[in-house]
């Protein structure tokens, strides 16, 4: 790499956002230019101290934005819509993580895939990428397997399952021919009768400050297989982000996935 890519991203001051710009000052592959905010946010036109060597100031729009290389995106639908229509305008490729989108913009990030690169994923550990892909591989391996996927996370989590076992669920469906809306099983109480052959079942555990756990378990007769990953640290989402981010660059327009960066060779 002949200098560092230029890099822009919006939800600056978010969960996420400040994750990155955490890593930012350690990481030379990148040179911060740009920093979006939400209209109104404190930040907004105060100094960003952290990812560029250059003076730079918070901004609430793309406006200003100068040359871009690769703009990564967690933040809000209004504020995904606003930066894919620089990403469109400018060629840009794009790094998404926002999620509860609605269908109209939905429908935009699908057509934004014939002009740019894109690559959008709720979660963007590259471990879950790892076990996603094996789990695929196991239950296409194993299909009359029973197959159960539980998950763990902090008693504040507003969703069950999470994404990241629903994501989990459709990858091993996909890979016996079927649908996880066919397949699923959720909940289970009373004299359920016997397990409906072929089904995925989902177990949730909430408490404490738990990160993210999830395991997904196949079971045959006189044996089971169990794939599981741990997270200990929120930075490794971000981490995964600045991954893909920097993998994206200068792909040809297309929907990318994770999974493709973790195929890449070193």
């Amino acid at each position: 790499m002949s200098r560092p890519l230029r890099l822009a991203i919006s939800g600056a001051t978010g969960r996420m956002g400040s994750a990155l710009m955490s890593l930012l000052d350690g990481d030379p592959r990148f040179e911060l230019v740009h920093a979006v905010v939400s209209p109104g946010s404190p930040h907004d036109g105060r100094p960003v101290f952290a990812g560029s060597s250059q003076p730079l100031c918070y901004a609430h729009d793309w406006s200003k934005a100068g040359s871009i290389d690769v703009v990564i995106d967690f933040s809000g639908p209004s504020a995904l819509a606003a930066a894919l229509d620089y990403c469109l305008a400018h060629g840009t490729p794009l790094v998404s993580g926002t999620t509860g989108i609605d269908a109209g913009l939905e429908a935009r990030l699908d057509r934004a895939g014939q002009g740019i690169a894109v690559m959008r994923a709720a979660n963007f550990s590259l471990g879950v990428a790892v076990l996603t892909r094996l789990l695929r591989q196991a239950a296409a391996a194993l299909p009359d397997w029973d197959l159960e996927i539980l998950e763990a996370h902090h008693g504040r989590k507003q969703d069950a399952p999470s994404g990241t076992a629903l994501a989990l669920g459709q990858a091993a469906a996909a890979a016996r021919d079927t649908t996880l809306e066919a397949t699923a099983v959720y909940s289970r109480e009373g004299r359920t009768g016997e397990r409906v052959q072929g089904s995925i079942g989902f177990a949730v555990l909430r408490g404490g400050d738990v990160v993210g756990e999830h395991t997904a378990m196949l079971l045959g007769h006189g044996e089971r297989l169990e794939l599981g990953h741990r997270a200990t640290d929120r930075s490794i989402f971000a981490r995964g982000a600045l991954q893909a981010a920097c993998w994206l660059s200068g792909r040809a327009p297309g929907h990318w996935h994770l999974d493709d960066v973790i195929a890449a060779p070193p």
